[in-house]
């Protein structure tokens, strides 16, 4: 009998490449799918056809909206930042995935994991640590198996599956296209070549001649840093970033390029698109500047950089980040309140602010009055610069 292994399962080029490629290596192979939102009905449809059609032992769809929302994106949201100042983590569904991948594993009796990542990228590392700190498992990953001898790896799958008569679409044949409730990152091609993206590298996001011509607004509320309601109406979590990704999409909101210093060392370029992240993201930052006391606003972004590193480079189960995720939590008890977003296309503003957290000094208001007189102020300013005022008086 063949061995029975879960294979991490998206219906792209690589995972379709790897049920093949598996069962011919004697492998019985179940695949799953996690549906972190991503995808339309059609989609969900194309993947589970698609694993029939290369003839799987058995396939799931597995609903990861939930878990995406509660283990990522309120953290995330939370923290804000993005991975160095700007990459918004659009592939920590891996994460869920992997926990999904098991799940699965167990069902069937199998300690044997498969995943299509490559051995030059990150999501390798992602899916692995995820995998070891989870329990005791036998890790397959034939992309990473092909490159000992393939350079053209791409080539190389489309050619292998054509070969046994499993078409490719077209639109794999030019990128690396990963799409979740997150946001679509998208490399290959010209964007690995550092050259200007084509039109086939885009996403969601509309380009700037097809936005809108009327102005989107829309209210968010918070509850402890979490987002609960979308103008005015209780939505959970990851519907309402599937909302939110709709509405701002359109505006082109959240599109943007990228190229960062990756986990293995190399240099990785992308198309990103994160519209609901984004206005997220703008949200919540404008409430939590004005709730938050000022060493709060200043200290808080040094453990959010280092929470954002750990979940990039795949140390999502690293006991640090749960410490780090205990002082977010705590940071965020005060950050309740309403904010109304606004754009007209390509970025998104927050113009309204309701709390009844805002730090308003009662007899004071920036620039405009104050309930303390010019000694006062004359004073705080003679101490506050004494030590830089003292080291320019004597050097002179």
């Amino acid at each position: 009998m063949s061995k029975a292994i879960v294979l991490a399962f998206s219906g792209g080029l690589d995972t379709s490449f790897c049920v093949p490629y598996l069962q011919e290596r004697g492998w019985a192979v179940h695949t799953v799918f996690a549906d972190t939102g991503g995808v339309d009905a059609q989609e969900r449809a194309f993947i589970e056809q698609r694993a029939a059609e290369l003839g799987v032992a058995s396939h799931v769809t597995v609903d990861g909206g939930p878990a995406i929302w509660a283990g990522f994106v309120k953290p995330f949201i939370q923290a804000g930042e993005g991975y160095q100042g700007q990459y918004p983590l659009l592939v920590s569904d891996r994460y869920l995935i992997v926990e999904a991948a098991l799940a699965r594993a167990a069902e069937i009796g199998t300690k044997a994991i498969a995943h299509g990542c490559t051995g030059m990228g990150n999501d390798q590392v992602r899916f692995d640590l995820a995998v070891k700190a989870l329990g005791d498992y036998e890790i397959v990953a034939p992309i990473r198996e092909i490159q000992k001898e393939h350079t053209e790896v791409r080539a190389y799958e489309q050619k292998y599956l054509e070969d046994r008569g499993f078409g490719v679409r077209a639109k794999q044949k030019a990128y690396t296209i990963n799409e979740n409730l997150l946001g679509v990152t998208l490399s290959g091609g010209e964007i690995d070549r550092w050259q200007a993206p084509g039109e086939g590298s885009r996403g969601w996001c509309k380009p700037r001649a097809e936005w809108p011509s009327e102005t989107l607004r829309v209210t968010l509320k918070f509850e402890h840093g979490e987002a609960v309601a979308l103008d005015g109406e209780k939505i959970a979590g990851h519907k309402l970033l599937a909302k939110l990704n709709g509405l701002f999409a359109q505006y082109g909101v959240g599109r943007g390029m990228y190229t960062g210093d990756t986990t293995i060392g190399l240099k990785g370029r992308i198309v990103y698109e994160a519209p609901g992240l984004f206005a997220l993201l703008a949200a919540h930052r404008a409430l939590e500047e004005a709730v938050l006391s000022k060493q709060q606003n200043r200290f808080k972004p040094e453990v959010a950089r280092k929470w954002v590193e750990l979940v990039y480079e795949g140390f999502f189960h690293d006991p640090l980040k749960t410490d780090l995720e205990a002082f977010l939590a705590a940071s965020q008890r005060c950050v309740n309140g309403e904010v109304v977003l606004e754009t007209s296309g390509g970025v998104v503003n927050a113009v309204e602010i309701r709390s009844p957290h805002i730090l308003n000094a009662k007899g004071a208001t920036y620039a405009q009055a104050a309930d303390w007189g010019v000694a006062e102020a004359e004073g705080f300013i003679r101490l506050y610069g004494m030590s830089s005022t003292l080291w320019a008086e004597i050097n002179r």
